[in-house]
């Protein structure tokens, strides 16, 4: 349809990152962390087949984000979207994409009939990036791993339809984690690290509007927080900001995500 993007997350947590976005004809796979196996099926069963991907977008280069590239980019000719400094560490690691695209953290391009806005996080990532994605009235945020909320991460997240973004944790529920030492622990809350579901629950609540209608939070820690704990902490920050008609949503890490529309 006209002036309609959509999207879907594959797949979200520590074993594995990836979604799908798609707008007037153009799909990009935004990340490939999980198995090239399981983003083909999970594909599939979105009605996407492999040869329709037109384009891979890398937030950063840790496995949960690229572990299916390579074998990926033996089947398909899409381009790879990235920073160079995020390039470098992924070709040294035995990736080679048949196109390289490089940006800099901050540049706008299109891909297709997307217009793509990038913008820099705080990672313990070389180059760690955030992305934009707008389609005539549409528009969408990415945020996967951030252990800071900046400013500068609040303006570029502002007057969007949807936003898919991390909620990694639960601050009660690391501090009783026994299966992390402590080292763990203080680089997952750290400033370079992952966003707690208070954190995630503040900056939806900081640029929530009358337009924003979907929030999707991923990359679930599997042992330090749970669906509903997160769902609670992020619609519990929305109702006390008056902003009741934001629907809320967890991905998960074993299945795909029905389609989202925006727009």
């Amino acid at each position: 349809m006209p002036g309609v993007m959509r999207f879907a997350v594959l797949g979200s947590g520590s074993g594995g990152n990836a979604s799908v976005i798609e707008a007037g004809g153009m799909v990009v796979l935004v990340d490939a962390g999980l198995s090239a196996k399981q983003i083909v099926l999970r594909l599939n069963g979105l009605g996407i087949g492999l040869e329709n991907i037109g384009a891979i977008l890398l937030t950063h280069e840790h496995g949960d984000h690229i572990r299916g590239l390579r074998v990926l980019m033996k089947q398909i000719s899409a381009p790879v979207f990235t920073t160079p400094q995020t390039a470098q560490v992924v070709r040294e690691s035995g990736v080679e994409a048949g196109k390289w695209k490089l940006f800099e953290a901050g540049q706008d391009f299109r891909v297709g009939t997307l217009e793509v806005g990038t913008f820099s996080i705080q990672h313990d990532a070389v180059d760690p990036v955030g992305f934009i994605f707008r389609h005539c009235e549409a528009g969408l945020g990415v945020v996967s791993d951030a252990g800071h909320i900046t400013s500068g991460l609040s303006m570029r997240l502002r007057g969007l339809h949807g936003l898919f973004l991390e909620a990694n944790y639960d601050e009660a529920m690391l501090e009783a984690d026994t299966k992390r030492p402590w080292g763990t622990k203080q680089r997952i809350s750290s400033r370079h690290g992952h966003l707690s579901n208070s954190q995630a629950a503040t900056l939806v609540a900081d640029v929530a509007h009358a337009g924003l209608r979907r929030v999707v939070l991923g990359h679930l820690s599997r042992d330090c927080n749970a669906p509903d704990v997160a769902l609670h902490a992020v619609r519990t920050r929305l109702a006390e900001h008056g902003w009741n008609g934001v629907s809320v949503h967890c991905a998960c890490q074993d299945e795909a995500s029905p389609w989202w529309t925006l727009g």
